[in-house]
């Protein structure tokens, strides 16, 4: 080990120092349910706007947008950023302050607490489906931040994978356990700020170790790299056209946002519904620089490839390694930049370990809250109601790093099917749920099970068949719970006088 190699794992310890420290200091101010899962509804809109997209910006952000661009050109990764951008902006614009309202109106503290009391789910099924989709789903979302873990330590230092897995797991379950919304909230927005930092510094270095922006441009001018109708193979050089078909299917990213539960609950939380207007040019005007930034890294990563700066790689997977190469190059120029290294490299655990924490916490409050609590109809005081959540954040962090076991795993496909599985079975529910007065219980059940079903279906069955059937299977999931809910909504009997009258105080509220 070089003694500049030293300073990486100092600013690395700093930071995971850190983060376990937000959470030991947040203990004590979780004594029930409502101030461990939604922080008792007191975040302002900064730390509201910045954990929301810092949850949402996971390790795809740093690893999975450059290593797309980098391996395949810009177009699906520009793609899904337009789709994911709008997505931000609209969900924060339509959903968030409504949601706000309506949530404690009916006293929510969960997505499916929600659910079931919008509809007044006296048998508590829709409560159970929407839990049960949470852990789902949460499950390989979580394994796709244990693999970052992973790759980071395995490039950064050879150490095994597993272990890799091992640190940032029990990082992350450590603070979200202790510390519960709070913490994540806290540690969401120290990590959004470090990876801002991660991006700029990568974007910087890897344009001058290139050969200048210049040689950038020149090294990404081959037929089908720098193009949104076509994308292409660093090592066949093969060009293949990017339709509207395709086009249409990564714009369907965005569509995914209004279904995130980990993203939902933020603005569930917020302390003043009035304050959601300046969360929303925070969170939305971040995202854009976050994901541009990305998405150059790939492009100079493949210039400095060209540049022989760095070395190559033969799979896409392999190429979501490439801000760790070039933190590598930064450090070996001194002890100051092998420090700023260590911050780039702690920006990737941040992508991670806000997003997992985040998600874990909304698992965890699904099973202790709306399962245990709700389902089955245990009796629990809160702080029984907590022990549960922590030991649920235990549990499925160990499923998410079984699942995670293979480093070949790639970060981007794992996260891309978990977020068509939230954004088809909750995004068409919670829309219909907030706007649409005649919308009742059977319709949002047949939406849930309808969206999530689609997504296997097409994932498993349809879009291997190729053609026009391989695309995104979040569109035609999505579409098909819309239609779902509306023709069993129109078919079954209306809501009754007392849901109506809900519905409609909010729309007064508004």
């Amino acid at each position: 080990m070089s003694d500049n190699q030293i300073f990486v794992y100092i600013a690395i310890g700093l930071y995971l120092f850190l983060m376990m420290y937000i959470g030991i200091s947040c203990t004590k101010q979780n004594n029930n349910a409502s101030e461990y899962y939604l922080g008792d509804r007191k975040m302002g809109p900064i730390i509201t706007a910045m954990s929301a997209e810092a949850s949402d910006m996971s390790a795809w952000l740093l690893m999975g947008i450059p290593g797309l661009a980098l391996f395949c050109g810009i177009a699906e990764a520009s793609w899904t950023i337009i789709g994911l951008a709008v997505g931000t902006y609209l969900n924060w614009l339509i959903v968030a302050k409504r949601l706000r309202v309506y949530s404690e109106k009916i006293h929510a503290i969960t997505i499916p607490d929600f659910f079931a009391h919008r509809f007044h789910d006296k048998s508590s099924l829709l409560m159970a489906i929407s839990a049960l989709v949470i852990v789902i789903f949460f499950i390989p979302y979580t394994a796709a931040g244990f693999a970052s873990c992973g790759k980071l330590f395995s490039t950064l230092c050879g150490m095994e994978y597993m272990h890799g897995m091992l640190i940032g797991g029990a990082v992350i379950a450590g603070y979200t356990i202790l510390g519960g919304f709070l913490a994540a909230s806290m540690t969401d927005l120290v990590q959004s700020i470090i990876m801002s930092i991660a991006l700029v510094i990568i974007v910087l270095f890897g344009i001058e170790m290139a050969g200048g922006w210049d040689a950038v441009k020149a090294a990404a001018s081959f037929d089908g790299y720098i193009s949104l109708s076509t994308t292409t193979d660093i090592i066949s050089k093969k060009v293949v056209p990017y339709d509207a078909l395709t086009v249409a299917s990564t714009l369907a990213w965005g569509l995914g946002y209004f279904g995130m539960p980990h993203i939902l609950l933020r603005f569930m939380a917020i302390r003043n519904e009035n304050e959601i207007a300046l969360a929303r040019r925070i969170g939305s005007t971040w995202v854009v620089i976050a994901m541009s930034c990305a998405m150059l890294i790939g492009i100079v990563g493949y210039a400095m490839i060209q540049a022989n700066v760095i070395a190559g790689y033969d799979t896409g997977s392999a190429a979501e390694t490439i801000i760790i190469r070039i933190s590598n190059l930064l450090s070996t120029y001194g002890v100051i930049p092998a420090f700023i290294a260590g911050v780039v490299l702690a920006g990737i655990l941040a992508s991670v370990m806000s997003t997992a924490s985040g998600q874990l916490l909304a698992a965890a409050s699904s099973v202790s809250e709306n399962l245990i609590k709700g389902v089955f109809g245990f009796k629990m005081n809160d702080k029984t109601t907590v022990f549960w959540a922590r030991a649920t954040v235990l549990v499925i962090s160990v499923l998410g790093f079984v699942l995670a076991l293979d480093p070949n795993s790639s970060i981007f496909r794992i996260v891309s099917f978990a977020w068509a599985g939230f954004g088809a079975a909750f995004g068409p529910v919670m829309l219909f749920a907030l706007f649409w007065r005649r919308c009742n219980f059977q319709g949002a059940l047949a939406g849930m099970v309808v969206g999530g079903g689609v997504v296997f279906i097409w994932k498993y069955m349809v879009r291997p068949l190729g053609g026009v059937w391989n695309m995104y299977e979040l569109l035609p999931a999505f579409i098909a719970a819309c239609i779902a809910i509306v023709v069993v909504s129109l078919m079954t009997e209306a809501p009754s006088k007392e849901i109506e009258d809900e519905f409609d105080s909010v729309n007064r509220a508004m």
